[in-house]
């Protein structure tokens, strides 16, 4: 099984640079979309029934911001919108949880920080919210795969200039402590575990700087797995070749 997470920044701006024939070459089983910024009857047809696929959308109160979607050649037992925990997580249409006989698939969207302290507040209550949702699940005897844009790089070897961001939300040793808290839980980060020293592997260059072409870019997109399931990853990769948005898709593939 191959799973492609991509955050598309608009899937509206991603549909006109090629998005349907690239999902259509590609053909993951499962294809999971962050910060999709639409509501899902603002979509045409060609983005709401891609042959081959059923599509679920989440969308957040506000329009035009956040969002995730989900596109499927199998259809899951169960889908959720959001953790069921507070509505304060729930109502910016971050998360789409999708049931599988053998794991549970958690795509997630995880709030920025940047804005300001408020926000970074937001952020790390959420990611308390993810690690308590998720141990709940593990206590009832499943797997899981978190995948989407966490918003942080977690260590220094996962973006260029670590030294420049230090005071940055997104490489804030608070939030990176969080990052160490997941993966103390027994949470895998796939590709950083298949790939221990592989430097420059980046899923995020800013646009303002035009950082894509130099690779000065940050390390925000991940699948992580629950021990059981990692047991099962064959592989673990960047897609960076990919273009359309400021991240590149990353890919796992399961031997499910």
């Amino acid at each position: 099984m191959r799973i492609i997470s991509w955050n598309v920044n608009g899937i509206r701006a991603v549909q006109k640079k090629g998005f349907t024939d690239w999902l259509l070459k590609e053909k993951p089983d499962i294809l999971c979309l962050q910060e999709t910024k639409a509501e899902e009857d603002q979509l045409d047809m060609e983005l709401r029934c891609v042959p081959g696929y059923k599509s679920w959308w989440c969308s957040g109160e506000k329009k035009g911001y956040s969002g995730t979607a989900n596109f499927a050649k199998i259809e899951p037992k169960d889908v959720k919108f959001g953790f069921g925990l507070d509505p304060k997580f729930d109502c910016e249409g971050r998360i789409i949880i999708m049931d599988y006989p053998k794991f549970m698939l958690l795509n997630i969207y995880f709030p920025n920080g940047q804005k300001d302290d408020v926000r970074l507040k937001y952020k790390l209550a959420f990611y308390d919210a993810t690690l308590a949702f998720c141990e709940a699940r593990r206590k009832e005897g499943r797997e899981l795969l978190v995948c989407g844009d966490y918003n942080t790089a977690h260590n220094e070897i996962d973006l260029s200039r670590p030294k420049d961001n230090e005071d940055v939300s997104g490489f804030l040793r608070i939030e990176r402590d969080w990052m160490d808290k997941w993966e103390s839980h027994g949470y895998i980060d796939t590709f950083r575990k298949l790939h221990p020293d592989k430097a420059e592997a980046y899923t995020w260059w800013s646009m303002r700087t035009a950082a894509r072409g130099r690779n000065v870019g940050w390390r925000l997109d991940y699948h992580y797995v629950t021990p059981g399931l990692f047991k099962k990853v064959k592989s673990s990769e960047m897609m960076s070749d990919v273009m359309g948005s400021d991240h590149c898709p990353i890919a796992i593939e399961l031997d499910l």
